[in-house]
């Protein structure tokens, strides 16, 4: 007895089918000719089909074997693609089940495979409140994951096609140096003071595929200063370091945002490098906003850091001691202070 055809979408996790078929889908007449029985219709990141339940199982099953062996190396070539086909592959017995509960959690899978996870319970609540906001604020001291978090949420949403851009901005402020005393042109000089930006997503992402989505300026990495007069569409948007960032310069972030656009701030209050530290706009501006719908607020501390188990202990230390020095009245001049 036949059984009833059925309609099905399968959907891919982080990637986009641009990733599996190749660019102009120049694989796919080689998958619909695995499974001639079945309609196959490639949208963005989903395959419509229709036919046998038990085809579109085996379908499925092939699929997700495509997606497995993508987020473990990264690429998949035509060997590995006719490979799985042919039923040659170990992951063809993937399901959907076992897919979501031995990927759960995960973000992205970064280079070489890395699975980039949350990692704390802050964390996670950071990626809970991407869900339903389109406004985040990350706050908390170095080494909690914040800003590591707040890249592979947008990687993710790169992947997933569900954006078109991903800008990554910092506001130019020298942390105790002299950008002007660097060699080269400007781009030269801010360069390493955005250097960790680039580092997580070297992370996340081949090197040519991100030397590539620069180039083309899918991925945007600049200063504060260069997001004036900019709407921001189809844009995931993260503002990293901003208890640098004044009262207006949080203002012209936070109103940058345009249509289907996502934005994160991440700052930690307790390294302002502005020359008067009440200038920052940081905090000022989590007051503002705090009560409006599609904003959240999500506060990281000393538990959440993931660094050596030494940093939470020196954040702990400096934490106590200008603690002290407030008791005292006193200016902490982080410039005079003799470490010795």
């Amino acid at each position: 007895m036949r059984s009833t055809p059925q309609h099905r979408v399968l959907s891919l996790e982080n990637i986009a089918l641009l990733d599996i078929l190749g660019i102009n889908n120049q694989r796919f007449d080689r998958l619909q000719k695995r499974f001639p029985d079945l309609r196959i219709v490639a949208r963005g990141d989903q395959f419509w089909v229709d036919g046998s339940p038990q085809q579109i199982d085996e379908l499925e099953k092939v699929v997700f074997a495509l997606e497995h062996c993508y987020m473990r190396n990264q690429t998949i070539d035509d060997y590995d693609f006719d490979k799985i086909l042919a039923g040659c592959s170990p992951s063809l017995d993937t399901t959907r089940q076992a897919r979501m509960t031995s990927g759960s959690g995960v973000l992205v899978y970064g280079a070489s495979g890395v699975r980039v996870v949350p990692r704390t319970a802050q964390q996670r609540a950071l990626v809970d409140a991407e869900q339903n906001h389109d406004i985040l604020f990350a706050i908390g001291p170095a080494g909690t994951g914040k800003t590591y978090t707040a890249i592979a949420l947008a990687v993710r949403a790169l992947r997933a096609r569900t954006i078109r851009r991903l800008i990554l901005t910092r506001p130019a402020v020298e942390a105790g140096e002299r950008l002007g005393f660097l060699p080269g042109d400007l781009k030269d000089k801010l360069d390493p003071y955005l250097q960790p930006l680039y580092d997580a997503l070297n992370d996340m992402m081949p090197a040519a595929t991100l030397q590539s989505l620069l180039h083309e300026g899918t991925i945007q990495i600049s200063p504060l200063a260069y997001m004036r007069g900019r709407t921001l569409d189809n844009a995931y948007i993260l503002l990293d370091e901003a208890q640098n960032a004044t009262i207006p310069q949080m203002k012209m972030f936070l109103t940058r945002l345009g249509r289907n656009a996502k934005a994160i701030i991440t700052g930690d209050l307790t390294q302002i490098d502005l020359p008067d530290p009440r200038k920052s706009g940081l905090l000022t501006s989590i007051d503002i906003v705090r009560n409006i719908p599609g904003i959240a607020i999500v506060e990281m501390g000393v538990n959440d850091i993931v660094r050596h188990r030494l940093v939470s202990e020196i954040v702990e230390a400096f934490h106590h001691w200008e603690k002290k020095a407030e008791k005292k009245d006193e200016v902490v001049d982080y410039d005079t202070v003799n470490y010795e």
